[in-house]
């Protein structure tokens, strides 16, 4: 790997946006390297290893700021505090399950209903939403 990549070059190898590095550089997720006079931004492995980081944790569900924690948690290798923000998450995906569980048993009665209700001239699911 080239050992100093341009903000397009970094960005393509990590998959995002220019715009996007620009974004993580703001909110401090990224360091900004240094400019050469009259010379472009070049990042190192790094960065490109901070950005795979952050694309894998929001694949996880983690959050811009969730991110950041374990980024700190990374630097003191605290392993409990990591545990603890992920056993969170995993608590707000259950939720989430669960909801989506419910929508969909709704739904379900609702399309059943509809079939039905198609035959009397009216809609179950229209019905419910005006409701």
């Amino acid at each position: 790997m080239d050992p100093t990549l341009t903000i397009g070059r970094l960005a393509r190898k990590a998959g995002v946006n220019v715009e996007t590095v620009r974004y993580y550089e703001r909110r401090g997720l990224i360091a900004r390297p240094p400019r050469a006079p009259n010379s472009v931004r070049r990042y190192g492995a790094e960065a490109l290893a901070r950005l795979r980081f952050i694309k894998r944790a929001q694949q996880l569900g983690f959050s811009l700021e969730e991110i950041a924690q374990l980024l700190r948690l990374e630097r003191t290798r605290s392993c409990r505090a990591a545990h603890d923000l992920a056993s969170q998450k995993l608590l707000l995906v259950d939720a989430r399950l669960a909801d989506l569980r419910r929508l969909r048993r709704v739904l379900a009665g609702l399309i059943a209903q509809c079939e039905v209700g198609e035959q009397r001239g009216r809609c179950p699911i229209i019905e419910s939403l005006t409701d």
